[in-house]
């Protein structure tokens, strides 16, 4: 790593970053839910809501640890 120049370009902008975040937290909270109805057949709504946001923590995580990046 070394000290940015004034020609340093960032390969992508704020919007490609924030749909990239946006659609792992997306996928991550409708696996979270599938797995919430696989497992129960009519859970309560608190617990959906539950698994929808583990399912979106962990996939943001998943992320991370497989590309490097924040």
């Amino acid at each position: 790593m070394g000290a940015l120049t004034e020609n340093h370009r960032c390969p992508r902008g704020p919007f490609y970053r924030v749909t990239d975040a946006l659609g792992t937290l997306g996928v991550g909270a409708l696996i979270g839910i599938a797995l919430c109805y696989g497992l129960e057949e009519r859970p309560v709504p608190a617990l959906v809501l539950a698994a929808a946001a583990l399912g979106s923590v962990l996939a943001s995580a998943l992320r991370q640890a497989i590309t490097g990046r924040f």
